[in-house]
């Protein structure tokens, strides 16, 4: 087993409860891992037998530009997404951080992270 980070995705998109932030938008920060048996693509070298980062950060950037307005729908899409397009995936957890949220105060960021494992 190993695990492959895709971190600090940075995407502008259209999420949130309040009409003002699906029109205006706003900066978001994405950050994967997933867990996957490595040790193949390890002796072999070939991007076949692996899990291709390039192929997660476009799911995360699909899964993205569509408006939601819970980031929990956004990172359940990205799981179910991440599951059934590559088999060899066995767990995965997300992390979506809306980069100064309207939430009245000084705040850098808020975070949801989502995990889940393939199911047999």
């Amino acid at each position: 087993m190993g695990i492959i980070k895709v971190e600090n995705i940075r995407v502008f998109a259209h999420h949130g409860c309040l009409k003002e932030e699906t029109k205006i938008g706003s900066h978001y920060r994405v950050d994967l891992q997933v867990k996957a048996n490595l040790q193949t693509s390890a002796l072999s070298d070939k991007l076949i037998d692996t899990v291709d980062y390039v192929f997660l950060n476009r799911i995360i950037k699909d899964e993205m530009a569509l408006p939601s307005q819970l980031l929990e729908t956004v990172a359940r899409r990205i799981l179910d997404r991440i599951f059934k397009e590559d088999a060899a995936i066995k767990k995965a957890s997300v992390w979506i951080s809306k980069l100064n949220p309207p939430i009245g105060g000084d705040v850098a960021k808020v975070t949801i992270k989502m995990t889940d494992k393939r199911k047999k």
